[in-house]
């Protein structure tokens, strides 16, 4: 019952900008194909810059940038093994809604 309160006083109220910002940010990271790959492959398992670089076929450069946004977002998180950065997903609820629009997209 607590959940369906707290649903209403979300749908009631207006958003304030911070929400507004962080909503609108959370939806360009995952409008960008780069990044939804980086995320999907991260809800499967961590890996270090290299590792994602190399199942990717993408650039180091190209990935540590993208990574850095959804750092940014708190969508992504790190944790240091020696000199290497291991990144995993962040926030369950983003990672839930990805596989859903994914799922969604493959029954098309």
């Amino acid at each position: 019952m607590e959940n369906n309160k707290d649903q209403t006083e979300i749908n009631s109220r207006d958003l304030d900008e911070e929400t507004l910002f962080v909503v609108s940010q959370t939806f360009k990271a995952l409008g960008d194909p780069t990044r939804i790959r980086i995320l999907n492959l991260l809800f499967q398992n961590e890996f270090s810059v290299n590792g994602i670089a190399e199942t990717l076929q993408l650039r180091q450069s190209t990935v540590s940038h993208q990574l850095r946004f959804l750092k940014n977002l708190r969508l992504v998180k790190y944790r240091r093994e020696g000199t290497t950065l291991y990144y995993s997903h962040d926030d369950e609820h983003v990672i839930n809604m990805l596989r859903q629009t994914i799922e969604h997209a493959c029954h098309h």
